[in-house]
């Protein structure tokens, strides 16, 4: 599979700040391409070179082949974006709000129907745009970015601000985009849950580097699964499993014990339980735990996972 995106030791520089450290990324046609990292770990910077908004200090980027910095016209053509700063026109309808964008780009009239009708905002075409709620001007915001049938589109946190049901209706339309489209889409978010329903692939980027890349499913499949014990006496719990082998983290009333790639979870989780109930520790509840993306996350992070960031994750 050719890639959408592809940057080669892509870096920027702010003074003495190092924002972006020689970022490589690669973002494969039609896939939904989950880009992650706190705040202040070089995202916005790594879209903003992207787009060719800001020039790299070293390094390339290029979209669908195109040199971004060499040719930023060409690039721009095959690029459609949605930021956070929807910029329309309140007082007029979503239908003339995209012919505004559609004139300036040269584009003939049937495309504001073709993006109305992909975004399905067909319906809701003529009502003014200060009618609508934040996940109509999300779709609007959607639209805009896909006149002209770009094949990539790059979405800083698409789903900002909107409540459980637009975000579920957002999670359904992003999944399905590329089928529908063929376009690769690039998605920024903090939203941990979101890009493990939404994305095919992640990027993590961490104090200005990629420090993990790939499809998802391989991701999870090839990290060694977990054992959850939720146990009267954690302590004693964690001291018992890392002396028969296991690497053992710790909460306030439960351990996680990592195994060994390839290790039967449910043997391990029935030989802990046992040992764990030979040395009189109470076991309320013990079984394997399928590695989620917050897990992926927080080992390539080091530093605690923000609370912004954090899910709960059930045994």
């Amino acid at each position: 599979m050719s890639a959408a995106i592809e940057t080669t030791e892509l870096s920027r520089r702010f003074k003495r700040h190092l924002a972006v450290d020689a970022v490589s990324m690669t973002v494969p046609e039609q896939a939904v391409y989950g880009f992650l990292g706190r705040n202040g770990a070089g995202k916005t910077t790594t879209l903003k070179m992207l787009l060719g908004l800001i020039r790299p200090s070293g390094g390339t980027a290029r979209i669908c082949g195109v040199d971004v910095s060499a040719d930023r016209l060409d690039a721009a053509r095959k690029v459609g974006a949605l930021l956070e700063a929807h910029g329309f026109y309140g007082d007029l309808s979503g239908r003339e709000n995209l012919d505004l964008t559609r004139r300036l780009i040269g584009l003939p009239r049937t495309e504001t129907d073709r993006v109305l009708e992909v975004v399905e905002m067909a319906e809701h075409a003529t009502r003014r745009v200060s009618d609508y709620s934040l996940g109509m001007r999300q779709r609007l915001g959607l639209a805009r970015a896909m006149l002209g049938a770009p094949p990539v589109l790059v979405l800083d946190e698409p789903t900002n601000g909107l409540d459980p049901d637009g975000i579920a209706d957002m999670r359904r339309f992003l999944g399905e985009l590329p089928a529908r489209t063929g376009a690769t889409v690039l998605l920024s978010s903090h939203l941990l849950g979101e890009i493990e329903q939404t994305a095919t692939h992640v990027g993590i980027v961490h104090q200005g580097r990629l420090v993990l890349e790939g499809e998802l499913a391989r991701l999870k499949a090839d990290l060694a699964p977990e054992i959850a014990v939720e146990t009267d006496d954690p302590a004693r719990a964690a001291e018992l499993a890392a002396a028969r082998g296991f690497s053992v983290a710790r909460a306030p009333d439960r351990i996680v014990a990592s195994l060994r790639p390839g290790e039967d979870a449910r043997a391990a989780s029935a030989a802990l339980n046992r040992a764990l109930v030979e040395a009189d520790i109470a076991v309320f509840s013990i079984g394997p735990r399928a590695r989620t993306l917050e897990g992926i996350y927080r080992d390539v992070s080091a530093p605690p996972l923000p609370q912004a960031l954090m899910q709960p994750e059930l045994v």
